[in-house]
């Protein structure tokens, strides 16, 4: 039986208190309010509209391997759905990530975590704006550290830290999780849901609504997914930044690395 968490929203502070710490380990997430000041969040979305006007003026198709995800706005012009690698190509994010309050998010995380962000995705940001055009809409149910097994290992500790861009309510969709499915055995892990197909609503989700500038963390083992917002065009704009913090082996990624078997699927679905 998968418990209902209460709507508790921390503040972070240093390393994870006992209070916290259980909340982690029984949920498999914690919400943080007002990590990023609006001023912050501001210079982020201005960095993402200058790489954004970069890549498709450019027509670059992939980072570090990982492709790019296109599609187009309200007013019918080319827009970024998924930004792989993002703080590579913008100084005053890498200014931003290097800055002590992080290291209190790697406490939080544990002593043996790292920031990836030549890793994997990188520091991935999801834009979600429900127009025709936008490839992002939504996104299925799903596992993060499932993509372990496409490099011939069992999921690895793995915990996503999303820094909200904007207001993310249950209007624009936001973020639905199971709450203490990060301890599911890896059975249910592959077959428990069909992953990123399967968009149903489920009775024992939790939706988490996030404040801009806010931050959750969620461990990459338990199933969530991105509803569909109820707004339209402009309105429904979502945009989250994925700070992913990792253990094992450090392999960072080049301009010469392969395109990732999971996203070659990916693609498959659309």
């Amino acid at each position: 039986m998968i418990l209902q968490p209460p709507p508790t929203r921390f503040v972070l502070r240093g390393a994870l208190d006992a209070e916290q710490r259980d909340f982690l380990d029984t949920f498999g997430f914690l919400h943080f309010r007002g990590f990023a000041s609006p001023a912050e969040v501001e210079e982020i979305r201005a960095s993402l509209r200058a790489i954004e006007a970069d890549w498709t003026q450019s027509g670059r198709q992939y980072v570090n391997g990982i492709p790019i995800r296109y599609g187009t706005g309200e007013d019918g012009a080319k827009l970024v759905n998924r930004f792989a690698f993002t703080s590579l190509f913008s100084p005053r994010l890498r200014e931003f990530l290097a800055e002590p309050r992080w290291e209190a998010v790697r406490l939080a995380c544990g002593e043996q975590f790292r920031l990836g962000d030549r890793e994997k995705d990188g520091v991935v940001v999801n834009q979600f704006i429900n127009v025709p055009g936008s490839r992002y809409k939504r996104l299925g149910w799903h596992v993060d550290s499932l993509r372990d097994l496409f490099y011939g290992r069992l999921p690895q500790p793995m915990l996503n830290v999303g820094l909200y861009l904007d207001d993310s309510h249950r209007d624009k969709g936001a973020l639905r999780i199971l709450p203490g499915s990060h301890r599911q055995g890896l059975f249910k892990m592959l077959f428990g849901k069909w992953h990123f197909i399967d968009h149903r609503d489920d009775p024992r989700e939790t939706i988490l609504e996030a404040d801009a500038g806010d931050l959750t963390l969620h461990d990459g083992r338990a199933w969530h997914r991105v509803g569909r917002a109820l707004l339209t065009g402009q309105a429904s704009l979502r945009r989250t930044m994925y700070v992913p913090f990792l253990t094992g082996p450090y392999e960072p990624k080049s301009e010469t690395s392969p395109v990732p078997f999971y996203h070659r699927f990916g693609k498959v679905l659309g």
